[in-house]
């Protein structure tokens, strides 16, 4: 995981994980869109798994 997307996540989660599939980006623009903190937690945790 790099710095730029951690800076990525950060600022628009759904951006961040544009490259992991479309269940990802969706799932994190729901709680972005829920609210800004879930959506950067999600975003991180999908960053951070090791199996992609």
């Amino acid at each position: 995981m790099s710095i730029w997307r951690v800076i990525l996540s950060i600022i628009f989660p759904p951006l961040a994980v544009i490259d992991k599939g479309c269940g990802s980006v969706l799932i994190v623009l729901i709680l972005t869109i829920c609210g800004w903190i879930p959506g950067v937690i999600a975003a991180l945790i999908i960053l951070n798994n090791p199996n992609k």
